[in-house]
């Protein structure tokens, strides 16, 4: 998908162009430092405000940012302050959390293959945890302590389809994750294990992410509302007592319009089911790249400018190492790219159609094709925007490139303040982190069994 222009709109300009500018002038980036993610602390402050807005007439709801979305601690205590829970799916993103400053009772444990310490742990502290399926139910029964704190649920699959990116969506007819409500007496095997277990008291449905359209959302969670009253009617009170919607609100990545917004998902909601949100029910929330995507952008060097068959191709420090998804997968997951020179101004020169290549050692590290652009020159920069989540934050260590550093962008008085969220990784670092204090293992690190 080719997009109609590659120039930011002005809002987007009054956000990123001098954030760009201050930090080539700091030396944020520079040749020697040739990549870095940038987070909007303000930007974040406000979609987590339009989100408690969109939900300000429902009497009890938990948002709980998917930390998988930017696992950075100091971007989750931003959120923390916020005033944000955390969805996890895993001990590293547990801990993060809770290294954060999260309240257990406020962080969601999801994920499909939790082990037994991992149960036994999130139970211990008091985090609530979603069980995948009913074998987990099973392992809880028998690892729950008394008097456990924990909210517990079990997800469930509505299977109402996929959305335009299938490997995104999560509620369709072979999906890993839940129990596929829709497969012959699975529904009668849910509802019977709420009766048999009194403590479980949370149905979680998640239906899909970018790529799924609300009235497939709102249709997957609808299902959800009346399993709810399925089981309390069968159990003969309200033991369900919580619905956690997941979260998956798509983001427009064609230009800086937030939509859908939140606003638009409770609208989807309300029209599909007018009692999932009116308070019989507490809710729980788990969005994570709607929330930080458009509060994140990636500048990256241009470090050589070629032509290959006709066409230029700039190669630059962005590739397939921070936007994995884009460069495997371009038509689902476009990102806009837009030009500045070595000054960290905007470049005005005439467009010309070229490749953004990444540093990657793989022909197919590129993460647009075929762009209109003004002429790229080495010592450029280029500017990856909306990638605020699962960009800089989740990186592919493929060629043991190093990890980019991250600030936190802060307007004030006519300039740009910036605080180190994560330092770049040296090649020192890659180097430890590669078992440079076990060098020799193979060489002579095997030990011989004694013999009894």
């Amino acid at each position: 998908m080719l997009l109609p222009t590659e120039k930011p709109t002005p809002a987007a300009a009054s956000r990123v162009a001098p954030a760009v500018r201050q930090a080539v002038a700091e030396g944020l980036l520079s040749e020697d430092r040739p990549l870095a993610g940038f987070v909007d602390v303000p930007g974040v402050r406000e979609s987590v405000a339009a989100l408690h807005a969109a939900f300000a007439d429902v009497p009890d709801v938990l948002h709980a940012f998917a930390a998988k979305a930017c696992p950075l601690v100091p971007v989750l205590r931003l959120l923390r302050d916020a005033g944000m829970g955390c969805e996890v799916a895993s001990p590293g993103e547990l801990w993060l959390a809770l290294d954060a400053g999260f309240d257990p009772a406020r962080i969601v444990l999801d994920s499909p293959a939790k082990t037994r310490q991992e149960i036994r742990e999130a139970l211990a502290l008091g985090v609530a945890v979603n069980a995948d399926n009913l074998d987990e139910l099973e392992r809880i029964d028998a690892l729950r302590p008394a008097g456990c704190a924990s909210v517990l649920g079990l997800r469930v699959n509505p299977q109402v389809g996929a959305g335009a990116i299938e490997a995104m969506s999560t509620a369709t007819a072979h999906s890993k994750f839940g129990v596929a409500l829709r497969d012959p007496g699975a529904r009668e095997r849910v509802v019977e294990a709420f009766v048999r277990r009194p403590w479980l008291t949370r149905l979680h449905g998640h239906v899909g992410s970018q790529g799924c359209p609300l009235p497939l959302i709102a249709e997957g969670l609808a299902a959800l509302h009346t399993l709810a009253e399925e089981i309390n009617a069968r159990v003969g009170h309200r033991q369900v007592t919580s619905l956690d919607l997941g979260g998956g609100l798509p983001v427009n990545f064609a230009d800086d319009t937030v939509s859908p917004t939140y606003a638009d998902y409770v609208a989807a909601l309300t029209a599909a089911e007018p009692a999932l949100l009116d308070g019989r029910y507490r809710l729980v929330t788990e969005f994570g790249r709607s929330l930080l995507a458009k509060n994140g952008f990636l500048a990256a060097r241009v470090e050589y400018v070629k032509d290959a068959g006709g066409r230029r191709v700039a190669v630059t420090h962005a590739g397939a190492n921070v936007a994995t998804r884009t460069v495997f997968m371009p038509q689902a997951w476009p990102l806009r790219v837009s030009a500045y020179g070595p000054d960290g101004t905007p470049k005005q020169a005439a467009l010309l159609r070229q490749d953004v290549a990444g540093p990657c050692c793989f022909s197919g590290d590129v993460v647009a094709h075929d762009r209109a652009l003004p002429e790229l020159a080495e010592g450029d920069w280029v500017v990856l925007h909306d990638t605020g989540a699962y960009y800089f934050s989740a990186p592919w260590s493929y060629n043991s490139l190093p990890r980019p550093a991250v600030y936190g962008c802060l307007p004030r008085d006519g300039r740009v303040l910036f605080a180190t969220v994560r330092p770049a990784q040296t090649v020192r670092e890659i180097s430890v982190e590669s078992g440079l204090a076990r060098a020799d293992a193979l060489l002579t690190g095997f030990a011989v069994p004694s013999v009894p």
